[in-house]
């Protein structure tokens, strides 16, 4: 076809307003599905769920859509080849099982009955992450529509995990036992949002994390602090003593080694985080917080987006009912987690925070440390064709708006994805943080989401030109 760009984008948009309404019914039926991964029970709802899809996606128009097992709950695999020898492929993430709800929980509705009140849709799952998966089935169709091809422009592949919620445990070996079947030149993960409703923007990275347990041994039992007080070493004591020495008083990090190799923002990530619409005081209303505080010299976006930290999750030790006992504590524990930006090795990390730790724990104190998997950094850089791609699609979906970026502050498993597949990451997401993920009354803006279709729908014919 020879659409100039505006009727490309007013075709896209008829074809998804002529299905509209066929699209959510189907993932209002998806939704019904209480594909829970944290409750056993509903394990055999996760699978229904997984079925589920892998008969809508060859409905769609795979040809190839699979249940892939693990070692928990299973994922889908689907792929259509775009028939051209030199295509690029692209791989789309997401996750089809949910977060625990129920009505008792704050719900105005059964969490697992959807609703439609104006122009959202309120269901467990509506964000995240059924939705955003969903998009992407309408989002080909119109593609084809619009191309007049019988197959996708990429050959596109996707991968819907059904462990997301759990923890992803099973994720990266499954990752790298189908390596092969999942090789891709770009990742796209839909399992993220955007700054706003008025304020389109793409995230192009997510911190990794490092999180341990230290757990401290002093006397065999707890002992009188008269009779022994001062002359031996006190478990709780090193415990706040550790915790004391991680920053120094510009918070920064003091274990040796931690900063090495991190990429720095550059002036113009700064500036691009700066022109965000950000209030530090309704922010501080969202974390029910009353000042901030942090590493000197970056603003709080820059500190939760684009720099590592070092957390005390947890701390305990000795006596802690009513009234006073006086004891030297048999043992002592902490939590700590790390979140680490790009150019840092988790299992470095690791190995420094173990020296770290060993160097304060005096003579006469045992010390164990359990460090649980980690997760990678992933950055994509701003410059990067295909991201490119992706902000071209998502301004003409929102009418040729400037579309910021973002990143995340949290961690998720894209990173595996793109330490196993040498491939850079993006992502598409439209959510927006009134959708309440993991919160009662989840929901989704449908006008939204039907962007994300949108943005589908034209990025597949962008990627396969940005990325030969």
């Amino acid at each position: 076809m020879s659409d100039t760009p505006d009727s490309a984008v007013q075709s896209v948009r008829t074809y998804i307003e002529q299905h509209r309404a066929a699209f959510l019914d189907d993932l209002v039926e998806w939704l019904r599905i209480p594909s829970v991964s944290a409750q056993p029970a509903h394990a055999a709802d996760v699978r229904r769920s997984a079925e589920w899809l892998v008969a809508k996606l060859k409905e769609t128009g795979f040809p190839v859509a699979e249940v892939w097992e693990t070692e928990g709950a299973p994922a889908v695999f689907a792929e259509w080849p775009s028939g051209e020898e030199n295509a690029p492929t692209v791989l789309v993430y997401g996750h089809h099982d949910v977060q625990p709800a129920a009505r008792e929980d704050g719900w105005d509705t059964d969490p697992f009955d959807p609703v439609i009140r104006g122009n959202r849709l309120h269901a467990r799952g509506a964000a995240d992450d059924k939705g955003q998966v969903f998009f992407h089935t309408l989002g080909v169709r119109a593609h084809l529509a619009l191309t007049g091809r019988a197959a996708p422009a990429v050959n596109l592949k996707l991968l819907v995990e059904g462990e997301e919620e759990s923890g992803s445990p099973h994720f990266r070996a499954l990752v790298e036992r189908h390596r092969d079947r999942l090789a891709a030149d770009a990742v796209v993960v839909s399992d993220t949002g955007m700054w706003s409703e008025t304020t389109p923007t793409v995230c192009t990275g997510m911190r990794g994390l490092a999180d341990c347990e230290i757990e401290l041994y002093g006397p065999d039992q707890d002992i009188h602090s008269g009779s022994f007080g001062g002359a031996v070493p006190n478990p709780a004591t090193v415990a706040a003593r550790i915790v004391a020495a991680l920053h120094d008083e510009h918070e920064h990090v003091t274990i040796p080694g931690f900063y090495d190799g991190i990429a720095e923002l550059t002036d113009a990530e700064r500036e691009l985080i700066a022109e965000l619409p950000f209030d530090e005081d309704s922010w501080l209303t969202t974390a029910k917080s009353y000042g901030t505080l942090g590493e000197a010299g970056y603003s709080t976006l820059e500190r939760v987006w684009a720099r590592p930290t070092a957390e005390v999750n947890g701390i305990g030790g000795g006596y802690q009912g009513p009234g006073g006992k006086t004891i030297i504590p048999s043992s002592a524990r902490l939590k700590l987690s790390f979140r680490l930006v790009s150019g840092q090795d988790p299992y470095m990390i690791e190995t420094a925070v173990r020296a770290w730790v060993a160097a304060r724990v005096p003579a006469g104190i045992r010390h164990k440390i359990t460090f649980r998997a980690p997760t990678r950094p992933c950055l994509t850089p701003l410059d990067h064709p295909a991201l490119q791609s992706v902000v071209r699609s998502m301004s003409r979906a929102f009418d040729g708006a400037k579309i910021r970026f973002t990143r995340e502050g949290g961690s998720g498993p894209a990173a595996d994805l793109q330490d196993v597949l040498a491939a850079p990451v993006l992502f598409l997401g439209i959510s927006v943080p009134s959708d309440g993920w993991h919160a009662p009354n989840e929901k989704v803006e449908l006008d939204l989401l039907l962007k994300g279709v949108e943005t589908a729908a034209h990025l597949w014919g962008d990627l396969s030109a940005a990325l030969r």
